[in-house]
């Protein structure tokens, strides 16, 4: 009974509030309202402590916009360096905080000069204090209403438009009420080639999706009803809103670089209030060369370049929008550092995940490069996978061009993360994220360094996985359930300790007695393989889907086939001096002995050299095969490296001749395609001979491992020919380059 009273209270005082809301809009001295305003009068306390003002400041989210901004900031100065006064304004600055967080990020000294504009003559004494005590020269307080700031120096001569090259909005359009005056003034005032804005404040999203919410450039989340009702009614009494109409604005009026959304976490109860942090860039920067830069390279890359002639809105206040406003694009247009990745939309294909599969590459490529005779002149089309075997490519063959291409948009924000990071770290702190799989400090370096080098959609998303390097990067995605169930087998059978000797034996022959006593019988088990017979387990662990799990059931049992994978590794690669797969597998980490290339130290350093070129060749595909090398020109590719994609197909499958047929397409005369198969004869190799490849066979699986991974049975290489009237003959091929022995 007692909570049938307590909800019963509780309705009644949201109903109530919600008609003391209604009703402010006509008679704001209502006995309802005042009794609500009385109520809530410490209310305006609450708000500064989230949005870190007077003394209460939680530092997360402010620290977090300027972090972001500073990267972006010197890496706008790299790309284009400054010609002009950089001037920066911190609009609603108040107490100076903002300053005092940006000096951590960049000398203070970089700026010519420094405005804090804000209307409380009391909060400005506060920003007075800090700049006497920091005896900072270049800060000077302004207090004047955002809608219609001047500066000191326009007095002086210097034009009022594109004199700014920084301006900052924090927990302050929330509480504007003409925000357009403030976004379109802004907007005037910031430089075209090199401004920046950030943004940070409260708000909750109740209209439906837009076209740029469509594009991949940081989702806008819709609330529940809730969030939705409660906290704009909650923040109203303190004449503060949260509605989207001003986030809608800017998005408008700038290009979005970065778009954030998340919590705060103040409020007992679990309850929660949203906020977001949004950095942009003149409209006017997205100039014709970059669009040229940003060809369509799929049907969702078209997608976007057909709707970048859609007409923007006219603005709701014209008066002081001075420039005109350049067609609404998306994030990747306004991407500051190296363009990885192509421009996607998000599509039905998408929502199938949820995050990575791979969090690491499963196949050799060494192997691939004896069979692929990769060179600087290659043009190179692969799976994205974790991105391990295409940086090896890099490293090995520097090819001049590297297509990567994932259905999964989270393999592409995992490669992302990978390419911007040795972009921006040194090899220690790479090492620790990728090598050690895990780092203390890997929100502030993605924050500091690693943001303006990834795309909005992959800085949402790794915001989002914070905690993703805490304790082991590689125990997360759907491979990481494979790592926590081999530990959970040894743990439980106790031979967890003989794992740690496995890793550590220095032969063959040691490795080998290790396993036949301890490991072997606690992995071939009948229980064990009963778990992997589950077709769920399969996919959401071992990334083996229905289609690939009946090839391998037609050729024998589940068990055999593992035995045949597992039994020849131990007696023919140790784990401690190369064969890295495994090793990560059962220690969770590679080792500084035992890594892929690009985690080697010789390895970081060929693709950092000479400010990363051996990165620039590098360009992300967020969508089917059949889509992009459908998109590509012919004769555009000289090698393709399918891993196992196909067998993700079943037999009959239009898309896969479709497929074949693109790639025949796009490739040059002599070039290769190399794919591997749970099947020791796939059905699809009649497809390629079909669509006038020169198919033949690798290698296949038997009683020795066929390279360093063995997981799959078989693997093939397709060769285009020349075809002379209906056949093809050897003299018609381009002169095959000497592979020495296989």
């Amino acid at each position: 009974m007692a909570w049938y009273l307590a909800g019963f209270v509780f309705v009644g005082i949201c109903v109530a509030a919600g008609w003391a809301l209604l009703d402010c809009n006509h008679n704001a001295s209502s006995p309802l309202v005042h009794f609500f305003r009385q109520r809530t009068k410490n209310f305006p306390r609450v708000y500064r402590v989230i949005s870190g003002r007077k003394g209460y400041d939680t530092g997360s989210q402010s620290e977090s916009m300027l972090s972001l901004c500073a990267a972006h900031l010197c890496a706008l100065n790299v790309t284009n360096p400054r010609k002009q006064r950089f001037v920066w304004i911190d609009i609603g600055g108040g107490d100076g905080k903002n300053i005092e967080i940006m000096s951590k990020h960049i000398p203070l000294s970089s700026f010519d000069a420094i405005y804090i504009i804000d209307p409380s003559e009391s909060r400005l004494d506060g920003a007075r204090l800090r700049i006497a005590k920091n005896s900072w020269t270049n800060v000077e307080t302004l207090c004047q209403h955002a809608q219609y700031f001047e500066l000191p120096e326009w007095l002086n001569g210097i034009q009022l438009d594109g004199s700014v090259g920084f301006a900052t909005l924090t927990f302050t359009l929330s509480t504007i009420e003409d925000f357009h005056t403030v976004i379109d003034r802004v907007h005037r005032v910031l430089c075209p080639e090199n401004g920046l804005v950030g943004v940070v404040d409260l708000y909750t999203h109740d209209i439906p999706y837009t076209w740029a919410d469509k594009t991949a450039d940081g989702s806008k989340q819709r609330w529940g009803f809730f969030p939705r009702w409660f906290w704009p009614m909650l923040f109203d009494f303190n004449q503060v809103c949260l509605g989207p109409h001003r986030q809608s604005y800017i998005d408008h009026k700038f290009g979005i670089v970065k778009y954030f959304q998340t919590r705060n976490r103040y409020f007992p109860f679990r309850l929660t209030v949203p906020y977001y942090i949004w950095i942009g860039r003149p409209r006017e920067h997205a100039s014709k060369q970059e669009l040229e830069q940003m060809k369509p390279g799929s049907d969702t890359d078209e997608f976007l370049a057909q709707n970048q002639t859609v007409p923007s809105k006219p603005s709701a206040i014209t008066k002081d929008s001075g420039k005109p406003i350049p067609p609404p694009l998306n994030a990747f247009h306004y991407h500051v550092g190296i363009p990885w990745r192509k421009p996607y939309a998000e599509s039905p294909s998408h929502k199938q995940f949820c995050t990575y599969i791979y969090a690491f590459s499963w196949g050799d490529p060494e192997e691939d490069m004896r069979h692929l005779e990769l060179t600087s002149e290659d043009s190179l089309l692969a799976i994205s996978s974790a991105g391990d075997n295409a940086l090896h490519y890099a490293i090995s063959a520097n090819p001049k061009q590297i297509r990567c291409v994932d259905v999964n948009p989270y393999q592409g924000h995992l490669l992302e993360l990978k390419l911007a990071a040795i972009h921006a770290l040194e090899y220690d702190d790479f090492f620790a994220l990728f090598g050690d799989g895990r780092h203390p400090n890997f929100r502030n370096l993605l924050d500091s360094k690693i943001s303006p080098h990834i795309s909005a959609a992959a800085y949402e998303f790794w915001s989002a996985e914070g905690n993703a390097f805490s304790t082991s990067f590689y125990l997360r995605g759907y491979s990481g359930w494979a790592i926590y169930f081999a530990q959970l087998v040894f743990k439980c059978a106790g031979v967890s300790k003989h794992v740690k000797e496995f890793c550590d034996a220095g032969s063959i022959a040691e490795q080998e007695r290790i396993w036949r006593a301890h490991l072997r019988p606690a992995l071939l088990n009948p229980l064990v393989t009963a778990v992997l017979k589950n077709p769920l387990f399969s996919w959401n662990a071992l990334g083996v889907p229905v289609s690939q799990r009946q090839m391998l059931v037609k050729e024998g049992s589940i068990y055999e086939y593992i035995r045949d994978t597992l039994d020849p590794i131990a007696s023919s690669h140790v784990l401690k001096t190369g064969a890295y797969f495994y090793l990560l597998t059962l220690l969770g980490h590679y080792t500084y002995e035992s890594c892929p290339a690009y985690l080697t130290r010789s390895g970081f350093a060929k693709l950092k050299a000479n400010s990363s070129k051996a990165l620039e060749s590098f360009h992300l595909y967020t969508d089917s095969i059949l889509n992009v090398v459908g998109s590509l020109p012919d004769n555009s590719l000289t090698r393709v490296v399918l891993m196992d994609h196909l067998d993700w197909f079943l037999p009959g499958t239009p898309d896969v001749d479709a497929e074949i047929q693109h790639i025949h397409r796009s490739l040059t005369i002599g070039g290769l395609v190399l794919w591997r198969s749970a099947a020791r004869n796939p059905w699809y190799n009649a497809n390629f001979e079909a669509a006038g490849f020169r198919v033949s066979c690798v290698s296949i699986r038997t009683d020795a491992a066929i390279d360093r991974v063995n997981m799959h049975a078989s693997v093939y290489k397709a060769e285009k020919v020349k075809v002379c009237g209906a056949t093809a003959s050897p003299s018609c091929r381009r002169p095959r380059r000497s592979v020495g022995s296989l």
